[in-house]
């Protein structure tokens, strides 16, 4: 499946290139026949994150104060972590904790 990455406030740090935007293809994890939220964000830990990836995933989700999007409209209200995710979707992480 392909899909778009963006990584933004701080959470590009965390990835080998620090690169914002990432076309990637990622499968469906075991046992799932669309891949899904869940399956993406392990796939991104595996894949993406290079350093700390404690700021980015807590369990299986991610970090309380990182705000995801699917095609610009908040994760939470197409389903969290069972989102089903389409080709060509697009899937934004900013992170709104900042120093300071």
């Amino acid at each position: 499946m392909h899909l778009t990455l963006e990584f933004g406030g701080g959470l590009e740090l965390l990835l080998e290139k620090s690169t914002k935007v990432h076309k990637v293809d990622v499968p469906p994890m075991d046992g799932e026949v669309k891949a899904t939220m869940k399956g993406l964000l392990s796939w991104v830990k595996s894949n993406l994150i290079k350093e700390r990836p404690e700021m980015f995933i807590k369990g299986d989700s991610v970090r309380p104060g990182v705000l995801v999007l699917i095609n610009d409209c908040d994760w939470e209200l197409c389903g969290g972590l069972d989102a089903e995710l389409e080709d060509k979707d697009v899937v934004v992480f900013i992170s709104t904790l900042h120093g300071g």
